[in-house]
């Protein structure tokens, strides 16, 4: 069997930071189950995180009014795109999962991996109106984001200040990657290890050593697959009016985003559901 690969794309700037020792247990730990691991270092890269004319080999389609999307589009399918962007390709491409490491900021990823996203998941490559979603380009792949963040995890409950997490990783669990088609495992979240002790940070590390065991075995997150929706134009790529009446009677949303005025389903982003979960009426 050929040897499988994981690339961690890799967002920190410091060697002595928490999220350092985390990636080095994920090469580690991962290595040693015989996984190739690539490691994509965002700013020892010194990674652009721009998505500028720049990106884009040759003369533009159109270059009284530059479109990005359009651009890198065409560029993709001409082989046109700068270096550093088809090197990132070349290893989403090998890679069975896809790691995306970083301590959160503002409620987000750090900018230099925003740029990642903006650059290297181009269109037509990444994805399309044809290809997205659970039909999208990477659906034969996995990605999972893990991060660290500032906050306690009760501030990120739903009475919590900061409110429920599961809406703040919406944009990027399905806004990205689900988008492309990956298959999204459930996050793995270091909650405020700058204000935790030594043994808790060591606790932390060794949850992840664990759980990296048989991460590639675990079962994604839910989604709302594709056949619920009218995907045309004129049915505006809205639930069908059937799927709606269906769930008229659930007690909770089909998924965090598509919650239809209900309650939201507990973890949705977050964990995983079972297999008896009524989210399987949505799988």
């Amino acid at each position: 069997m050929a040897q499988k690969t994981v690339l961690v794309v890799y967002a920190h700037q410091s060697s002595a930071s928490f999220n350092s020792a985390v990636r080095d247990v994920t090469v580690q730990e991962l290595t040693q189950q015989g996984y190739r691991v690539i490691v994509s270092d965002l700013y020892t890269m010194n990674f652009k995180a721009s998505a500028t004319q720049d990106d884009i080999i040759g003369d533009l389609k159109n270059p009284e009014l530059f479109k990005y999307g359009e651009e890198t589009m065409h560029a993709w399918k001409e082989g046109r795109l700068s270096d550093d962007i088809v090197a990132e390709q070349c290893k989403v491409m090998e890679a069975e999962l896809v790691i995306f490491q970083f301590p959160m900021y503002w409620f987000s990823v750090p900018a230099i991996m925003k740029g990642w996203m903006d650059r290297v998941l181009t269109q037509g490559f990444a994805f399309s109106l044809k290809n997205m979603y659970d039909k999208g380009v990477f659906k034969d792949k996995k990605a999972m984001l893990t991060f660290s963040t500032a906050a306690t995890q009760k501030m990120f409950q739903p009475d919590g200040i900061n409110g429920d997490i599961n809406i703040t990783l919406w944009p990027l669990q399905n806004g990205t990657l689900h988008f492309c088609g990956f298959q999204v495992l459930a996050p793995q979240i270091f909650w405020s290890p700058a204000h935790c002790p030594p043994g808790v940070r060591t606790a932390m590390l060794q949850g992840w050593q664990s759980r990296l065991k048989g991460l590639l075995a675990e079962k994604p997150l839910t989604f709302a697959p594709s056949e619920l929706f009218d995907l045309s134009f004129q049915g505006g790529f809205s639930l069908w009016p059937k799927v709606k009446a269906e769930w008229e009677s659930q007690s909770y949303g089909i998924t965090t985003g598509h919650h239809l005025g209900k309650l939201l389903p507990p973890d949705n982003q977050t964990k995983a559901p079972p297999a008896d979960d009524n989210q399987d009426k949505a799988s």
